[in-house]
């Protein structure tokens, strides 16, 4: 394992030396490439240069023990540094798992009403602030894509997509069904009510990822309309792209120009398809797996949000979290970084038991 970090810690000096040649930075395609490759090594060779400084320094007091004036302090320290080095080594057996080529990626959102009616529809825009407010916080960039807005308020369907950076890692863990339980304003007896919404995050299909042939491609051009039906415009501005070997349909109106709806509609199409080889892909590894914790299955019922009780459970890890006002202002950071936490030790779990 040294070897690996020190051959990776050797890229990682010859990264910062191409990153400030000229020739590089006049190239912005590879050096970006080069900079990417620097950012992911970077949280590895920090970790692993506090690791060796931390031995340095136990092996000095180990030495000061002989020394009866120093050997009470020295111990004190000798217990700090031990305990850095085995927080530092677990941190970099983490840094060392196999990366999830997905996790730089931005993704498309999809937020859909299911059991529960009106009340599903508003909890669907509740989820969607959600997100879009710790989108914000983590200064990534929010775009409506498409949406069905319910008569009531909130959405029968919400699409949109999120760049920045790490979306996908900190996002993916939230795909599956998740569940509402509070009273809603038409209730007259004040009894709770239980809804459902479920949430898909698709790491964003790049060209690379994916081929589409056109000639597979069925495109209806129409009138774009709001809410009861209006017209909002005047021309064939809305676009609707059917898959035919898939049967995927993507349909997108929130641009006036068909140029864009189109782009934005095949973007959606090229996600969702890659997202399902993606899918059948998880479940074959799965099968071999002892366990399968957190899937990715959009039937997957992973949360509840609870009103009354100001509680949010995640039902695949346990987690309870008694502060549901401060979770849907888009305070999910807590929870974003207990699931990253949990299927890490899994997957180092699972490496030792294949070793």
């Amino acid at each position: 394992m040294i070897d690996r970090i020190e051959e990776l810690e050797r890229r990682f000096e010859e990264l910062e030396a191409l990153l400030s040649d000229p020739a590089v930075i006049a190239n912005q395609p590879e050096f970006r490439r080069f900079s990417r490759e620097h950012n992911d090594l970077t949280p590895l060779v920090q970790a692993y240069r506090r690791h060796r400084k931390v031995l340095e320094d136990i092996e000095g007091n180990r030495e000061l023990l002989s020394d009866p004036d120093m050997k009470e302090m020295a111990e004190e320290e000798l217990q700090a540094l031990e305990e850095q080095q085995e927080q530092l080594e677990n941190e970099i057996k983490v840094l060392l798992l196999p990366k999830d080529p997905n996790d730089s990626k931005n993704v498309i959102l999809e937020i859909r009403a299911g059991t529960g009616g009106d009340e599903s529809a508003l909890f669907a825009g509740d989820l969607f602030r959600m997100y879009s407010r710790f989108a914000e916080k983590n200064r990534w960039k929010v775009e409506m894509l498409s949406c069905s807005e319910s008569e009531r308020g909130g959405y029968k369907e919400v699409i949109a997509a999120i760049e920045g950076q790490d979306v996908y890692a900190k996002l993916k863990y939230e795909s599956g069904t998740h569940r509402v339980q509070r009273v809603p304003e038409t209730e007259a007896q004040g009894r709770i009510h239980t809804s459902a919404c479920t949430v898909a995050i698709m790491a964003e299909a790049e060209d690379v990822d994916i081929d589409i042939n056109p000639a597979d491609l069925k495109i209806d051009v129409y009138r774009s309309s709001g809410a009861g039906g209006q017209h909002v415009n005047t021309t064939d501005s809305a676009v609707r792209i059917t898959h035919i070997p898939t049967g995927t349909v993507v349909a997108c109106q929130e641009e006036r120009s068909q140029i864009k709806n189109r782009a934005k509609a095949m973007k959606v199409l090229k996600t969702r398809i890659l997202d399902t080889i993606l899918q059948e892909q998880n479940a074959k590894l799965a099968a071999d797996r002892k366990q399968q914790v957190g899937s990715g299955d959009r039937s997957e019922r992973i949360r509840t949000y609870n009103f009354p009780q100001g509680r949010m459970t995640d039902h695949r890890i346990g987690l309870t979290l008694y502060k549901l006002d401060a979770i849907m202002q888009g305070e999910v950071s807590e929870i974003v970084d207990a699931l990253r936490t949990h299927y890490q030790m899994e997957a180092l779990q699972a490496q030792s038991e294949a070793a």
